[in-house]
């Protein structure tokens, strides 16, 4: 499908021509110092049922995220069985300190609304002042080593893929300004620069690929970094120059979808990908598991390969084990499940539209493609890591993740480049295991 969609290019605040206003917004804050007085107001307003002597309302917080705040509100009345309870249970999602800066909030709503329509996501149920509450999936998020289970990572595969070939890709801005920006002013790169300029410079840093994609929210990520410092500024020049190389090497590559992009979810930890009860299972009969994805902020048009290999960098979870990232044989499989699926799906979608595929070459294909982009998802997060490092108030050492990840990034830059093989050193962890076979 065209960028856009066929109903054309919609501006902010609309989706394929429709406004998305129709969400509720409730003019309440979540506060953390006040955590279940204010969950509770914010509950009540989407669930007034709830506000009776006989309920009994509890909140239970998920802590595998690194963002944002999750919690789970849950009515245990009397009476009603676990099952019952969970099928009117919902999430409340209030926004990390700062992510503003990060995040294009009014896209996030977008993706939503727009995965909802493809069944892909729960119902949104309202905004608030800082967040979100959306019905809750019965499910069990997985944790990194269930990654690595061939029925999880499989399932996966088929979802990832049915995402990448349904879902149409929006074109818009960037959803960023100088108003957000740390010092509502110039900053370090480019300060002379206009808004209209600066904003031009964001949605163009890839030539010919619509905004918003995964290069324009780097472009972003890099406009937004420290630079009260000379250090500060001098990483912010280096980390300019590197986006602007990979840019060069990968944004043009082939790809599947429209342009080279498709709708990607582009933060599939294991928190955000859900197994689902065998009863809610719809394609029970072609795999051993089905799985959903949920949380869709840095959901972008982004090169599949680059969706995929950012995926294989969370099986190693926070810690960053790289001793159990996938193997070339276990890429392969999941590759080739993802493979079928998309074309299976593509064919669904529009009948007569998938000709004369040969899959175990865009298998092939593929395969390489994810290997070109398997230091970019390292370069993406360390970037996000530095910022998060200044802003977030959540409980998590930032600065020290995030020059892993970009450790992870220079790593592969030297093994393309040759640079560690001239040097005589070892090769890294990260890259033998990725060359390993099996």
């Amino acid at each position: 499908m065209a960028v856009g969609g066929e109903n054309g290019t919609p501006q902010n605040g609309e989706l394929n021509g429709t406004n998305h206003h129709h969400i509720p917004r409730i003019p309440l804050l979540y506060d953390s110092t006040d955590s279940d007085g204010s969950a509770l107001k914010l509950v009540l307003t989407v669930r007034p049922e709830w506000n009776t002597p006989d309920s009994k309302v509890e909140f239970v917080r998920f802590t595998d995220g690194i963002t944002n705040t999750l919690l789970k509100a849950v009515n245990k009345k009397a009476g009603l069985s676990k099952d019952e309870v969970d099928k009117e249970a919902i999430l409340l999602r209030a926004y990390g300190n700062g992510t503003d800066l990060i995040i294009d909030r009014l896209r996030e709503t977008q993706n939503h609304e727009l995965l909802m329509r493809y069944g892909l996501a729960p119902e949104l149920l309202a905004r608030f002042e800082n967040g979100m509450m959306y019905r809750f999936i019965q499910g069990s998020p997985t944790h990194p080593e269930d990654l690595r289970k061939p029925a999880i990572y499989n399932a996966v595969a088929q979802r990832l893929a049915q995402w990448h070939a349904v879902v149409p890709c929006i074109q818009g801005r960037t959803g960023h300004s100088r108003k957000n920006s740390r010092a509502d002013g110039p900053i370090a790169l480019d300060s002379n620069l206009g808004d209209v300029e600066f904003q031009r410079i964001i949605d163009n840093v890839a030539p010919g690929k619509p905004p918003p994609n995964v290069w324009t929210v780097m472009q972003k990520w890099i406009f937004a970094l420290p630079t009260e410092t000379e250090t500060q500024r001098a990483r912010q020049a280096e980390l300019q120059r590197e986006l602007t190389s990979l840019v060069s090497q990968l944004s043009q590559r082939p790809g599947l979808g429209v342009n080279g992009l498709v709708f990607a979810h582009c933060d599939l930890l294991s928190g955000n990908v859900i197994v689902l009860p065998k009863t809610l299972a719809t394609n029970g009969d072609k795999a051993t598991e089905t799985v959903t994805f949920i949380d869709y902020e840095y959901a972008t048009p982004s090169p599949a390969a680059f969706d995929i290999a950012n995926h294989f960098a969370e099986w190693g979870g926070f810690d960053c084990d790289f001793s159990v990232l996938p193997t070339r044989a276990q890429r392969r499989e999941f590759i080739t499940a993802y493979i079928h699926a998309y074309f299976s799906k593509l064919e669904e979608k529009k009948p007569g539209a998938v000709t004369n595929v040969n899959e175990a070459e865009e298998v092939d294909r593929l395969l390489t493609e994810v290997d070109h982009f398997r230091g970019v998802p390292g370069f993406y997060w360390g970037i996000w890591a530095l910022i998060q490092a200044t802003i977030s108030e959540i409980d998590f050492d930032y600065a020290s993740y995030a020059e892993t990840r970009l450790g992870e990034y220079y790593a592969w830059k030297d093994e393309v480049t040759g640079t560690r093989q001239q040097s005589g050193k070892e090769m890294p962890l990260r890259e033998r295991r990725w060359a390993q076979e099996a």
